[in-house]
């Protein structure tokens, strides 16, 4: 997973024009160094990159949203675990508790293992 890719301005570049009247030397630079930058007026304005990069980036790309997914999944069982737990009869009581308490201990807390 997560293909390791230069940065922007580390990649080898080649103008609009060289790109449009040498393709097959353009071609051959994209599969040695796995990517060009294609610039115009010295701005990059596109990457060239081999089949197997660009389909390395989607499923990069899909394992991440698989991954977010998951997670919100989770975070959305733990609320719902916890939205139940204040639907219970007494959750309402146990909130009044809470708030009577005043922020007294039933006991000292404990510093740590050797307290």
């Amino acid at each position: 997973m997560a293909a390791v890719l230069p940065s922007l301005n580390d990649l080898p570049r080649q103008n609009a024009s060289h790109v449009k009247n040498r393709w097959g030397d353009v071609v051959r630079q994209v599969q040695q160094s796995g990517s060009v930058a294609v610039t115009n007026h010295s701005t990059v304005e596109m990457v060239l990159l081999t089949a197997a990069t660009y389909n390395q980036l989607v499923e990069d790309a899909q394992a991440l949203k698989a991954r977010e997914q998951s997670v919100l999944d989770e975070l959305g069982r733990r609320f719902d675990a916890r939205l139940d737990m204040l639907q219970q009869p007494d959750a309402s009581a146990k909130v009044g508790g809470l708030f009577a308490a005043k922020g007294k201990l039933a006991r000292r807390p404990k510093a740590g293992e050797t307290f």
